[in-house]
């Protein structure tokens, strides 16, 4: 039922605008919420190398890491760099290809699709947003436990605001390109540790850099 109800956003991800943007890595990119509301997507930061911030993130995985919505693999591929175990999962072709290119390794799938070393990765990244992968943040939380190991890491960024929202929303790029429309979910910190406890997480510690927020949680 979880697979079926990410499908819209699977097939949203794969639309052209998403795509053509990661094929020249540059936007603009955004999400549109129905009243019009834009949240930027940074695309030129996803298709750079790993940031300050994005240090952190990386100083903080251990063992074997599954990135759950890599995009164009920048940890994924820092990781594989550092000799470190790491595979991405994506929907979207153009941004597995990336990650390869980048040398890290990818699949094109849902995170709810059949995946190689279930609930034996050590360390799994919800980065750039993707807690709102599928709408349902609630039934991620609860897909990244079954993928984790025993004692594993959740490492999941969140809003920068105190939101907790359930929207619909489609991709443009603000030249006429539009993608089809799909859940999404936003969350804060607040609302994340609040909700992660009936997932089967423990807030383990949160931390912000450059700017962007994030949240540490143990199986």
């Amino acid at each position: 039922m979880t697979a079926q109800l990410t499908e819209p956003a699977a097939r949203a991800w794969r639309a052209d605008p998403y795509a053509d943007a990661l094929r020249v890595g540059r936007g603009p990119l955004y999400l549109r919420r129905q009243d019009g509301w834009l949240l930027p997507l940074e695309v030129e930061r996803w298709c750079a190398e790993p940031d300050a911030a994005d240090d952190t993130v990386l100083a903080r995985c251990t063992g074997r890491v599954l990135d759950i919505g890599c995009g164009p693999g920048r940890l994924v591929a820092a990781l594989a760099r550092l000799g470190r175990t790491a595979l991405g999962v994506d929907v979207t072709p153009e941004a597995v290809a990336r990650t390869v290119r980048a040398g890290g390794s990818a699949l094109c799938r849902s995170v709810f699709d059949p995946l190689p070393g279930a609930g034996r990765w050590d360390t799994v990244l919800l980065i750039d947003g993707n807690i709102g992968i599928g709408g349902d943040p609630a039934a991620l939380l609860r897909r990244a436990r079954e993928l984790a190991a025993p004692g594993g890491s959740l490492l999941v960024e969140t809003a920068a605001a105190d939101v907790d929202e359930r929207v619909d929303v489609h991709v443009e790029d603000g030249n006429g390109g539009r993608g089809a429309s799909f859940r999404w979910a936003r969350l804060g910190t607040r609302a994340l540790c609040a909700g992660a406890p009936g997932a089967g997480w423990t807030p383990h510690g949160t931390w912000q850099a450059a700017g962007r927020h994030f949240v540490h949680l143990t199986r």
